[in-house]
């Protein structure tokens, strides 16, 4: 679980990592974009500070294809 927002965690594999970019504006368009994808179970993204979980099936993404489908939407991740 987590420790800022309670949001749940489970066994899916997640990819952790700070999102820059990403402003009030854009916050929950991102989130339903990725939640969209096939293979996407699960997004949190912080406003404040872009702190951003993903859970998500890797026989359907790898770290570098999410890394570039928000690259394509003017999102840097910090990995």
């Amino acid at each position: 679980m987590c420790k800022t927002c309670g949001c749940p965690t489970d066994q899916k594999p997640q990819l952790q990592f700070f999102l820059k970019g990403v402003n009030n504006e854009n916050l929950k368009a991102t989130e339903r974009y990725l939640l969209g994808l096939p293979g996407i179970y699960h997004v949190h993204i912080h406003v404040h500070d872009g702190q951003t979980t993903i859970a998500y099936n890797p026989l359907h993404f790898s770290p570098a294809n999410i890394t570039e489908i928000l690259a394509e939407r003017g999102l840097y991740a910090v990995i």
